[in-house]
């Protein structure tokens, strides 16, 4: 799956946001269902929500894991609306 550099972007952002924002509980974050997670020295990181797993690796690289193409989609939705309402959070 290719991702335009805003979409990479957007990632890295609601990273923040739900890890910043997020309620915390075994070392994983969670925000209006996104789940944000990282690894011991922070270079590998994760967005999960529903059976969709995005994994954000050092320079830029990531990979999607997902069941349902529809769940996708939301969650890119669901990230815009986040982002967008980040002030109000």
């Amino acid at each position: 799956m290719y991702l335009d550099q805003e979409k990479k972007q957007n990632l890295l952002h609601i990273f923040n946001l739900v890890s910043t924002k997020g309620s915390k509980t075994d070392g994983v974050y969670e925000l209006s269902g996104v789940r944000a997670s990282y690894d011991f020295d922070g270079y590998t990181c994760w967005l999960a929500y529903r059976d969709l797993t995005v994994t954000l690796m050092f320079h830029g690289s990531y990979d999607f894991d997902y069941q349902h193409k529809e769940t996708l989609e939301f969650f890119f939705k669901l990230v815009s609306n986040l982002l967008a309402e980040k002030d109000n959070l």
